[in-house]
């Protein structure tokens, strides 16, 4: 009888990048009937940071497959309405979607967000809970509306983010989690009492949206927030970014040092500008703000290779006494 259900119960996919890709696949393995996936033109996705392409699944699994500019754009509609889903997801898609499509599907449009709803609403969550320095986090199921990640809440999972975690650990941890729910969330539609748990706004934070040049490191900020940021902007994002000798370089692993023995050997430690460099053993030892140390393990020049620290203090001959600046010096001639 579930069987059967499984296969009544029409569904239309939306997504762009691996995580939607992969909860897809997810729909699939459960035996659902994916009716129609929708993606990005190659034009637009070639524009979109992380998108990855869905023909070979949508050809392996005999799925149309429809590449759209916008879900809102009046074909798109006009194609979503013809499959007549009873559920739509929207998974891993940078766009808002219209309220035309929000109408169409008897059981509603999930999304997926990742953060534990209500807190960290907005752009970039994954960044911004490392870079808060937050403890847990996790992905959040809900039903799409017409505003930006306040729908009610149809599943929620959480997990500790260590302090080994990356954005990208974080982020296949996010995955995973998306995973996991579309299970429990087929479970309930096909047993007639898929969750509503409304969001307690009091309780919402919300984030902007981050920008390549946010990567700028700002040296006064003690050890431990710029440990989190770079560990938040590392790879596969833009990176967090200081200069050297007019450089623009590249941070792309940090670690909390602590040397105890280094400020009993150097004078006038409280006079240190932070973003000087004070060693080359275990990493290139900067100081920061709070007077507290960072070591630098993976490094790079904009537009050159990136080199494990041993390399790059050899190759670009980095000393100590060198800067790290938080703003590129510009000399006027007169």
């Amino acid at each position: 009888m579930l069987e059967n259900r499984k296969k009544d119960i029409r569904i239309a996919f939306v997504g762009a990048v691996e995580e939607g890709r992969e909860c897809l696949q997810e729909i699939i393995n459960y035996g659902g009937n994916v009716v129609g996936i929708f993606t990005f033109t190659e034009e637009i996705a070639l524009k979109t940071s992380g998108a990855v392409d869905f023909e070979e699944i949508s050809i392996e699994h005999n799925i149309p497959l429809f590449r759209v500019k916008s879900t809102n754009n009046p074909d798109a509609v006009a194609q979503m309405r013809e499959l007549k889903p009873d559920i739509i997801f929207v998974i891993g898609w940078t766009r808002l979607v219209s309220a035309e499509i929000l109408e169409i599907p008897r059981f509603g449009c999930i999304g997926m967000h990742a953060s534990l709803l209500p807190r960290f609403r907005g752009r970039a969550p994954v960044n911004w809970v490392i870079i808060h320095n937050e403890k847990e986090t996790g992905n959040t199921a809900m039903q799409l509306n017409e505003g930006v990640d306040t729908g009610k809440m149809v599943a929620q999972k959480g997990f500790p983010i260590s302090m080994a975690d990356t954005c990208q650990t974080v982020y296949h941890k996010v995955a995973r989690a998306g995973r996991e729910m579309i299970v429990e969330i087929l479970d309930a539609v096909n047993a007639g009492n898929l969750p509503s748990i409304q969001q307690n706004d009091a309780e919402a934070t919300e984030m902007p949206k981050r920008r390549p040049e946010d990567g700028i490191v700002d040296w006064q900020k003690g050890a431990l927030d710029l440990f989190n940021f770079v560990r938040a902007l590392t790879h596969p994002y833009p990176g967090a970014f200081s200069y050297l000798r007019g450089r623009k370089l590249f941070i792309w692993e940090a670690r909390i040092a602590h040397y105890p023995h280094l400020k009993s050997h150097i004078s006038n430690w409280e006079n240190i500008e932070p973003g000087t460099v004070l060693g080359v053993s275990d990493g290139v030892v900067v100081m920061t703000g709070k007077m507290e140390l960072l070591t630098l393990h993976r490094l790079s020049f904009e537009e050159e290779e990136e080199l494990g620290w041993r390399d790059f203090v050899k190759t670009y001959k980095i000393q100590v006494g060198d800067v790290l600046e938080s703003e590129i010096e510009v000399t006027v001639q007169v």
